[in-house]
């Protein structure tokens, strides 16, 4: 049997070959195509990047910090209230713990009674100073009686109108109205020196048992312990009936319009990174669809591995480059946090506008204010000091009556006006030790 013979087998032949020339034709073109879009692909990414990418550095290592204001008390006690849970706004001087006041209610009461006995004290010095220059008056008028006496007598002894022995007991009676004076003027030295240049509120003995009132007071005042600033009770530890000692933690208050954003950038991008540069931040908890603004407060003076607590040891022979990253601190504007309040601890997505570079790399002047600053504790001390000053004043006033209708010492006729114009504000009517 025979084959088949081909009819034409160059064409064949020339179609395989033209099939072949045609698949390398187009696999010339896609390998030219594919070039062609990475190097426009290359132009624009570098385009982009020398027009915009560069002057702006990113990072996803931030993290939302504030203060946390720990509520801790300052004298120990029991606790019998509590006024605030965790999570609860609080306002500044808002009572979060009350600590049984029943100790500091007796130690103030008997401060106050120090007090107005040392105030009745200092009165009788001013009193014994105003009798000692009376008994010298006195003794300089025995003085001149018995002068004139002996001098009389003298004269009446030179004519022989009296004896020798009476002018010798006028000499006598001389010598011992000297000696009288003397002591008198002695005696009227050690009293005044007592209370000279003082007024009843400034006499050292006062002063010493006024501030043994103002420490009582603001004993008693510290068994309520209030809030220091407007915020959320965070981290509530306390139970009623606990001993607490001071400085224990009880609770956290936590401004949540003061937080700021703990950004970590690498070492490689803070070369042109400056303080007041924009950012734009974004929140996990809130999605791409808010934006925060806000700007470089201030970029970090050591690396998280420098302040730790065991600090990174890089002079080992195995040692290993690891690009390092730095804090940068970003503010954040109030009225945002208004609309969008973030917490503590949150993930932020940071994005830092380099193009202004005219301000520092780090701070220049120092802080012209306090940081962060209360003023509730000022309160407690300008009640103490209006309790004191009416204390002085309820105890010294008939003095002053008294020595003033006597023509006594200005410094004592001061005491009454000066402690009573002192006195506008008197004991605070809501503390539970002075209903």
């Amino acid at each position: 049997m025979t084959s088949p013979i081909n009819p034409n087998p160059v064409t064949e032949q020339n179609e395989a070959e033209l099939r072949q020339r045609r698949r390398d034709a187009r696999r010339k073109l896609l390998m030219r195509s594919l070039v062609g879009v990475i190097v426009l692909a290359a132009i624009a990414w570098g385009l982009y990047y020398f027009l915009v990418g560069r002057w702006y550095e990113g990072t996803d290592d931030a993290y939302v910090n504030g203060n946390v204001v720990q509520i801790t008390p300052q004298i120990p006690g029991t606790v019998v209230s509590i006024g605030a849970d965790d999570n609860d706004y609080v306002r500044e001087g808002q009572v979060l713990v009350k600590l049984d006041p029943a100790d500091a209610d007796v130690a103030l009461a008997q401060a106050e009674a120090a007090l107005a006995q040392t105030v009745r004290k200092v009165r009788g010095l001013y009193s014994t100073v105003h009798s000692s220059r009376a008994d010298v008056a006195v003794r300089e008028a025995a003085l001149k009686q018995a002068e004139a006496d002996y001098a009389r007598r003298k004269g009446l002894a030179a004519s022989g109108a009296i004896s020798a022995e009476e002018l010798a007991h006028a000499r006598d009676a001389l010598v011992a109205a000297q000696s009288a004076l003397a002591a008198a003027e002695g005696q009227l030295a050690v009293t005044n020196a007592v209370v000279e240049d003082t007024t009843i509120a400034s006499h050292p003995d006062v002063k010493a048992a006024a501030a043994k009132v103002r420490a009582a007071w603001l004993n008693d005042m510290r068994t309520t312990l209030v809030a220091p600033v407007s915020g959320y009770v965070a981290k509530r530890t306390v139970q009623v009936g606990q001993r607490v000692q001071p400085g224990t933690p009880l609770m956290a208050v936590v401004p949540l319009h003061q937080v700021w954003v703990d950004a970590n950038f690498k070492e490689t991008q803070l070369e042109h990174m400056r303080i007041g540069q924009p950012v734009t931040l974004t929140s996990d908890l809130y999605g791409s669809g808010v934006k925060f603004q806000g700007h470089v407060e201030g970029l970090g003076v050591g690396t998280g591995s420098a302040f730790s607590l065991l600090p990174a040891q890089n002079a080992t022979g195995n040692w290993i480059k690891i690009v390092q990253r730095l804090p940068v601190r970003i503010a954040l504007d109030p009225a945002e946090l208004d609309k969008h309040p973030l917490r503590i601890g949150l993930s932020m997505d940071v994005t830092v506008n380099l193009h202004d570079q005219s301000g520092p790399i780090l701070s220049t002047q120092p802080p012209q204010h306090p940081v962060f600053s209360t003023d509730v504790y000022a309160r407690q001390t300008a009640a103490a000091d209006a309790l004191i000053a009416q204390i002085i004043h309820d105890n010294s006033a008939a003095a002053t009556a008294t020595v003033r209708a006597n023509g006594g010492s200005a410094s004592l006729g001061e005491a009454g006006p000066a402690s009573s114009a002192s006195t506008a504000q008197v004991r605070d009517p809501g503390h539970p030790s002075h209903g």
